[in-house]
């Protein structure tokens, strides 16, 4: 809203914008209570991105609507008491002209108006409804849900049960089919040095049914040298570490967490603890093995909810070729991880665990990890199936910002498929540079990536069918990222530009 404020017998322009969220839906002939949260800004006084208050909603019941606001100004706490008078005789300013009143510790220190604006407020302020959906038993809560965003890492995203989201989602899903892929793979970047590190855990059961086998690599990009990178297996893969039930609910009893050995051979093998084989480690919450002049020996702090790349049921349920989660939108990272002879010492690494699960790798794809600051990242897959018919159309764009503790688009499929095709979001996928761009509801988003040749790293390997991929990996990859909102224009509403810390690949056959 917008309008004029007196203060000390000055006039000044106000601008107030807030998010207003409620604990049930609005009932017109009732009254609802409201929380808020936002920012003020009163030209030459003010600009305080942390106003809060309460809202009262009672167009019909009291025929107001109250808003209660407390702000800084100057050093100066001040609160903000008005209301909407509804009445039919005026609909349509009543609901859109708000008179208030400034006091200063009870005492009236000013008063003014403000005035929402139709013309260019109405679409963006009904498009920003929201109806969260109904819990289902075993979620977190959203308390629960606002702490995890908020940094509360130590609870794990608990489901209620004894086991948490972020380990049932590192828990191997693999039951046994042949024709079938699982990857753990793990990217982080070094506050101190810049060096990228990446650990790639797969399963792989080859479609002719012979035995499931595990493999992997482990590669460090120093900010002044080579990508260097190391493999470790095949070796068997367990037996008993098939899961037939990958969907069900986490069991009533916490897995306690396995030891490793990682002196070589194969790692102590349990069910529900994620990749072990190979002298090689990745489960809730510890990273660890040797290979070839590598080893590492990191702690994982879950620092955000389960971020789904791809729509969640094709999670639940395999249906499409492949899909992509991250147990966790964001960790950070503690240890030592060394190569080459020489040992980092990781503290507050920040970077990303990310599971896969299908039946191999796209014709093409082009994928990015974009820690974007206080608590904001950015996950991109855009991929060409492989199927018949799939393989003809341009790559699929699954795109998700997470933004405190709201995701856009809303809902994934909106990036990958439009409007029966209208409207998807698009990608140009190529080397050194690709880019992804689109629009959903009032903002749109372009995202370029460039991979520098020598901050690349490509490695081969084989999908369950035997046909072979190429895989070209950069942990110290550069990332523009723009977006904008439409308010009677395009406005820029965020942007951020890494600089060797994005974390990008690009593939193909």
């Amino acid at each position: 809203m917008l309008g004029t404020v007196r203060l000390a017998g000055e006039e000044h322009r106000i601008r107030l914008d807030l998010r207003v969220r409620a604990d049930r839906v609005l009932r017109p002939w009732a009254t609802t209570r409201a929380r808020t949260e936002g920012r003020l800004r009163i030209a030459g006084l003010a600009d305080d991105p942390h106003t809060t208050g309460e809202l009262e909603i009672s167009p019909l019941a009291r025929r107001r609507i109250r808003y209660r606001l407390s702000f800084t100004a100057g050093g100066r706490r001040l609160d903000l008491d008005g209301w909407k008078s509804v009445t039919p005789v005026r609909p349509v300013a009543s609901m859109t002209v708000l008179p208030f009143t400034v006091y200063e510790e009870g005492a009236r220190v000013g008063e003014g108006t403000l005035r929402f604006p139709l013309a260019t407020g109405l679409v963006p302020f009904l498009a920003s409804f929201r109806f969260p959906h109904a819990e289902r038993p075993g979620q977190a809560g959203a308390a629960e849900t606002a702490a995890a965003a908020a940094g509360a890492a130590g609870a794990g995203y608990a489901t209620g049960s004894g086991q948490t989201a972020y380990d049932r989602h590192m828990a191997p899903r693999w039951d046994g089919t042949a024709g079938r892929t699982e990857v753990w793979y793990t990217t982080l970047t070094d506050p101190e040095t810049g060096t990228g590190i990446w650990l790639h855990h797969e399963l792989t059961a080859p479609a002719d049914g012979s035995r499931a086998f595990a493999h992997g690599w482990v590669a460090a990009f120093p900010h002044d040298g080579p990508p260097r990178h190391a493999r470790f297996g095949p070796v068997p893969w367990p037996e008993a570490r098939t899961n037939s039930e990958p969907d069900t609910e986490p069991d009533t009893e916490p897995k306690s967490e396995p030891e490793t050995r990682a002196e070589g051979g194969e790692a102590e093998a349990g069910t529900g603890i994620g990749f072990a084989a190979a002298g090689v480690l990745a489960a809730p919450g510890r990273l660890a093995g040797t290979a070839d002049g590598f080893s590492w020996n990191l702690t994982e702090h879950p620092e955000a909810p389960p971020l789904f790349t791809f729509p969640r049921w094709s999670w639940r349920r395999p249906l499409l070729p492949a899909a992509q989660m991250l147990p966790t939108g964001r960790a950070s990272y503690d240890g030592e991880f060394t190569h080459d002879g020489h040992t980092l010492a990781l503290r507050d690494a920040h970077g990303a665990s990310a599971r896969i699960y299908g039946h191999g790798n796209a014709r093409r794809w082009a994928w990015l990890h974009a820690d974007l600051g206080n608590g904001d990242v950015l996950e991109i897959v855009a991929a060409v199936s492989t199927r018949p018919g799939l393989r003809a159309l341009p790559p699929l764009v699954f795109l998700r910002l997470r933004q405190g503790d709201r995701t856009w688009p809303r809902r994934v499929e909106r990036g990958a498929v439009g409007w029966m095709g209208p409207g998807r979001f698009r990608a140009r996928i190529g080397l050194p540079t690709w880019t992804v761009s689109g629009r959903a509801g009032l903002r749109r988003i372009r995202v370029e990536v460039t991979q520098p040749p020598d901050r690349t790293l490509a490695l081969d390997y084989r999908d369950p069918d035997g046909s072979p991929a190429v895989c070209r990996n950069s942990e110290t990859a550069d990332a523009e990222v723009l977006v904008e909102r439409w308010r009677g224009r395009w406005r820029r509403e965020a942007q951020w530009s890494l600089k060797g810390t994005a974390h990008a690949e690009v593939g193909d056959r």
